[in-house]
């Protein structure tokens, strides 16, 4: 098998998007990604983040790629995670990214990172291979961030979706209105 099929593996399982480093971990040397690259195969997005252009792009790949283009450790946040769940009506601007560490490099104007020291291990899942808040902890962070009613309606959407249970809630919001 090729570079470009290894690369393909990776990508068709990682919602098109392919690192350096996973690369280099199934024997494809940086040298030979960055020349597929430069041949066309795949789209360079920085920081040894590449789309290849053979898997089609879905939902989850523009979150895949900001989550990989923040680093290790990097994981959706807010509304980008409830919109990546197909939770009430988002369009979110900004791919909203949050990490533990610091992150000195230049990021696209489509992303928004932020810090966040006050993110526990049990609030971080995956979803579709990509790490993100829990919904409960999504819903958390938004709840003084839009009307009650309409972070209301999203709650009561993520129980029907059984994305959450009712003992998970904020005691206020468990409480029958």
């Amino acid at each position: 098998m090729g570079y470009r099929r290894d690369l393909w593996e990776i990508a068709a399982s990682r919602n098109g998007v392919v690192t350096i480093a996973e690369a280099e971990d199934v024997g494809v040397p940086a040298v030979e990604v960055r020349k597929l690259a430069g041949r066309g195969a795949l789209r360079a997005y920085g920081q040894g983040v590449y789309t290849h252009r053979d898997v089609p792009t879905t939902p989850f790949t523009e979150p895949a790629v900001a989550v990989a283009l923040a680093g290790e450790g990097a994981f959706l946040q807010r509304e980008s995670v409830l919109d990546l769940l197909g939770l009430g009506q988002f369009n979110p601007p900004r791919v909203r990214v949050g990490t533990r560490r610091r992150v000195r490099r230049a990021l696209p104007g489509w992303m928004d990172l932020k810090y966040r020291t006050d993110m526990p291990a049990e609030d971080l899942t995956e979803y579709e291979g990509i790490p993100a808040t829990t919904v409960r902890r999504a819903l958390e962070d938004m709840r003084h961030r839009m009307p009650p009613e309409r972070w209301e309606k999203l709650v009561d959407q993520a129980l029907r979706r059984d994305l959450i249970d009712v003992g998970e809630l904020p005691a206020e919001a468990a409480a029958p209105a």
